[in-house]
């Protein structure tokens, strides 16, 4: 196994369908028009020497280094930005230009340091490839090192080590201004500049300021980019330069980057983002990039461990114990309670094959569909509204579609934080003239930016969503902006008229709307206006969208806009949830919901249920099971006593806290399989270590539904004393044998042998056509055999589109005189989810804790100053946290993060949810913030708890 080498053609492809033929060092070639003659050499396998050109920026073409002589033409023009042209003759090696390449190369050796052979970069240089690419074998000029380096310069600029990641070294700059241009043009963030002029012009993150203390968003862009040491991971620095690589996929969020985890041995030194990934096309973000240490952290548990009581110490056990330990205690609660009184909740972390193991677990195994996902608490209102609409529980577009859009409406959602790379490739269509909406109560960075505005900022109350939709949908009925061809060809005509006079009411015009949610009735008509008519319109939304009681009437209400706009069967435009984890779309594509089979097929559908009863060789019950939710009252009330938890920390992630605990220490078997002991730990009996990405084979499915490959680059650790370890979906396979189920899966490939097998979307899918193709988006079938990148072209998967009422009902969280502030969550780019990950790296230097944002006039009502301690009380509970004062959030709004488990926002979220599949309402909570002098009674309580219940015999606390 060897190092995967991507060529750098050393500029972008052209897009250009017209072929131009020419001729290069005698060898005919032909390139589509607008592609560089260093990029066409390089395709025809001719690497011409460079230092400032690669192929994930514009040509810049200031190093001289890529000369080339070119018949009829004067000079030596430089070869990346001279462009092809119809019968041109090119030469790119002659004594003329070796020698002018030698003197070029020249000048920039004799002010750099000569130390290659202690420079962490050696054999990892590409201004050590290219001098001996052009000969370079003697330097006239007086050596030493880099002429800012020398402390007695008054231009003396010392190593900035500020960055955990990276370090960055102005004595090896050259200038190229390769850094500076990938922060612009594939980042969007501006954060960096060249700094003085001439001789004395280094780069510089800002106005004299660190790495740390700039507008860096740490997504290494600059690192990859840098030719020479100047800018390096630290990681390069402490272990040294990597010998072999993997290809696989980012464990985060939705976007589903793909990475060359580079290694030396069984040793991850860096992530490098590949160019191939059709997701990211060589972008990341910090969390992918740099923050995967969590997998060698202290805290992780390695060996099996069981207790009696969860007031009990843990006691280590071999892993045959610990199963069969779960099968004696999951077969006696069944024998006394009943066949229904166990069941499993599957992770959006986890492969495709390690969530479709535990619903078929639960499902032949248990004999009953008491399974759920977290997808219940952040996009099963996506699944329910977009299979209404138009027959696919799925966003419609692939993440390239942006490139092709013209108005992008942003409802929700937070992509810099929550989606970086999909945000980047959205803020440089952005740049190019595409214009934004943004509807969020808060504003975004999105909102303005470098290079970056919004047309329209909605920033409308929390909660009504419904209401503002529903009056943009009114201007376009009442305006006649309706696309009519499209609703008569692709839509039903009688659900489209039932609609179009429901919305067309007085109640639903912007002026009556304004009064419910604050926006200007002005600014709806004119946000409406520019989606309806100003070219291909996208929408992206997240989960500021789909967790309120109205989530399902909100993504029909999106549904409902882009079919009357006719915005959805073509690049461009469509409807596109930004899902929050690595593998939500997946957990979901799998059959975790209760009520449904792999490929959303209803439980109670005969001739569904008979391909899994024969293949499986098991009966299966027609009933839906219980949701997360339902799984706590039924414990509360005695009937619901086992659970087995794959990779889900639901204490932390799920709602009112109180009735999530209360429902677990009413249990009498949890079962917890994770990395670490999380809070849901501590409730449980029974702890099953897992593996991470990084420890295991398989597949993940993103948010634009593209299929990726996840493969393993070290051993699983979670082997304890034992010789090896068990990949998750092993750990699945071994419970199932211990309660004698008798599987025999040799490989995570046979898993989705299986999947294809018995769900129509994926069956095209295999593990040879992913190496061959290197991801798909279902469906992948017959009818598309390499994928489904934009659905519903020339109709819906469900026949018609459907146009559903979608009736504004506000929540029945109210304010009033006792909690009359409005608290919405959301996410920041440094930390992940419930951050047991993200804050057991050096990602916590940019989050160090979650912080409660509150605007000046209300924290001014209430004596507050900003970094004050803070009590923030909802009718279900209390916590305690620090307040930022600021303008983002309007007057009566205040936001904060759920990353730390301390601060527990969900200790005050309500057990509200959506009306058609119990989505929490984690967007809308009536808080009131007043000053404190410490933790609450909850936190002090949950401290102590926690320092209990990771108490382990033989060894020191694992508390984190």
């Amino acid at each position: 196994m060897g190092m995967i080498h991507e060529i750098d053609f050393g500029t972008p492809a052209s897009t250009s369908a017209t072929m131009v033929s020419l001729t290069i060092d005698g060898q005919k070639v032909t390139a589509p028009f607008g592609t560089s003659v260093m990029r066409a050499a390089a395709e025809m396998g001719t690497s011409i020497p460079k230092l400032c050109a690669t192929d994930r920026v514009e040509a810049f073409g200031s190093c001289r280094l890529c000369l080339i002589e070119v018949e009829g033409m004067r000079g030596t023009p430089a070869s990346c930005t001279t462009l092809v042209a119809e019968g041109m003759v090119v030469r790119t090696e002659t004594d003329r230009l070796r020698k002018l390449r030698r003197g070029v190369m020249e000048l920039y050796i004799s002010d750099h340091p000569l130390d290659c052979l202690t420079c962490a970069a050696n054999g990892d240089c590409e201004l050590q490839d290219q001098a001996g690419a052009v000969g370079l074998r003697d330097v006239r000029y007086e050596p030493g090192a880099n002429h800012v380096a020398k402390s007695g310069n008054p231009l003396f600029q010392a190593k900035d080590q500020s960055n955990p990641y990276f370090d960055y070294d102005p004595a090896k700059c050259i200038v190229c201004s390769r850094c500076v241009r990938a922060c612009e043009e594939v980042q969007g963030t501006f954060a960096l500049t060249i700094e003085g002029r001439g001789f004395d012009s280094r780069v510089s993150p800002g106005q004299h300021e660190s790495f740390l203390g700039s507008e860096c968003v740490s997504c290494g862009a600059c690192v990859s980019a840098c030719p020479t040491a100047t800018l390096i991971e630290k990681s390069v620095v402490e272990k040294g330069t990597p010998e072999h690589s993997v290809v696989t996929t980012c464990a985060y969020c939705g976007v589903g980057c793909s990475f060359k985890a580079e290694m030396r041995g069984e040793d991850l030194v860096r992530m490098e983002p590949w160019k191939d990934g059709k997701a990211n096309h060589g972008h990341s973000c910090v969390k992918g990039r740099f923050a995967w240490g969590y997998a060698n952290h202290r805290d992780r548990i390695l060996q099996p461990m069981v207790r009696e009581k969860i007031t009990d110490p843990w006691r280590e056990v071999s892993w045959d114990e610990a199963l069969s330990t779960v099968a004696t205690k999951f077969r006696a609660i069944q024998a006394a309670h009943g066949k229904d009184s166990i069941g499993g909740i599957t992770s959006s972390r986890c492969t495709n094959e390690e969530t479709y193991l535990v619903q078929k677990l639960v499902r032949a195994g248990f004999g009953n569909n008491n399974v759920d996902t977290c997808a219940r608490v952040c996009h099963s209102p996506t699944g329910y509204g977009l299979k209404t609409a138009f027959g696919t529980s799925a966003g419609t577009q692939d993440f390239d579609s942006v490139e092709h859009s013209d108005v992008v409406l942003v409802i929700g959602a937070n992509p810099t934080d929550g989606h970086p790379v999909f945000a980047s490739r959205l803020k440089k269509r952005l740049r190019e003239g595409a214009k934004l909406i943004v509807i969020d109560p808060r504003r975004i960075d999105l909102v303005r930016s470098p290079h970056v505005a919004a047309s329209h900022h909605l920033a409308l109350k929390p909660g009504t969503n419904v209401a503002v939709l529903d009056a943009m949908a009114h201007v376009i009925v009442t305006e006649g902006l309706v696309d009519e061809r499209f609703v008569t060809e692709r839509c039903d005509r009688d659900a489209f008229e039932h609609w179009a006079s429901f919305i067309a009411e007085e109640r639903n015009s912007p002026e009556a709307v304004e009064r419910v949610c604050g926006v200007p009735a002005a600014e709806i008509r004119a946000a409406a206006r520019l989606y309806a008519t100003g070219g291909n319109g996208a929408i992206y939304y997240g989960l500021g969208v789909t967790e309120h009681s109205q989530g399902s009437t909100t993504v029909m209400a999106i549904a409902n806009l882009a079919m009357a706009t006719g915005n959805l069967g073509r690049p461009g435009v469509g409807v596109n949830p930004l899902r929050g984890q690595n593998n939500v779309q997946g957990s979901c594509d799998m059959g975790s919901f209760p009520h449904e089979l792999p490929g959303y097929r209803h439980i109670s559908d005969d001739a569904t249920r008979a391909i899994f009863e024969k293949l499986w060789g098991r009966p299966l019950d027609n009933e839906p099971g219980l949701r997360i939710p339902n799984m706590f009252d039924a414990a509360l009330d005695g009937s619901f006593l086992g659970l087995y938890v794959q990779g889900e920390d639901i204490v932390q992630s799920d709602p009112d806290t109180h009735h999530v605990t209360s429902g677990l220490s009413a249990m009498e078997c949890v079962v917890v399989h994770d990395l670490f002991l999380n809070e849901t730990a501590n409730y449980a009996h029974v702890f099953l270590p897992g593996s991470t990405f990084l420890e295991k084979d398989g597949t993940f499915t993103n948010a634009e539904r593209r299929i990726n490959r996840v493969r393993k680059v070290m051993s699983p650790k979670n082997g304890g004393g034992d010789a090896h370890g068990y990949a998750d979906w092993e750990v699945t396979q071994n419970l199932a044998n211990a309660m004698g189920l008798g599987w025999h899966y040799a490989h995570p490939s046979e898993i989705m042998d299986e999947i294809a097998l018995t769900t129509p979307s994926f069956a095209g899918v295999s593990y040879e056509v992913l190496e061959r193709l290197g991801s798909v988006q279902w469906p992948c079938n017959e009818k598309a055999p390499e994928g489904t990148p934009v659905m519903h072209i020339g109709g819906f998967s469900r026949g018609l589109g459907q146009f559903m009422i979608t009736e504004y009902v506000p929540t029945d969280e109210r304010t009033g005189a006792r909690f009359p502030l409005l608290l919405t969550t959301g996410r920041i780019l440094s930390q992940y989810n419930v951050g047991a990950q993200t804050r057991r790296t050096a990602n916590v230097v940019w989050h160090a804790e979650d912080l409660l944002e509150i605007h000046p006039h209300d924290a001014e009502n209430r004596g507050l100053k900003d970094g004050d301690f803070v009590r923030v009380a909802s009718r279900a509970g209390e916590t305690t946290l620090r307040a930022t004062i600021t303008d983002r959030v309007a007057p009566g709004v205040v936001y904060t993060t759920f990353h730390h488990p301390l601060t527990q926002a969900n200790v005050i979220t309500t057990d509200y949810s959506d009306w058609a599949t119990n989505c929490p309402e984690y967007k809308v909570t009536a808080v009131q913030v007043s000053p404190s002098n410490g933790p609450s009674a909850w936190q002090e309580d949950y401290l102590e708890h926690t320092h209990e219940s990771r108490r382990i015999l033989g060894r020191l606390d694992a508390a984190e």
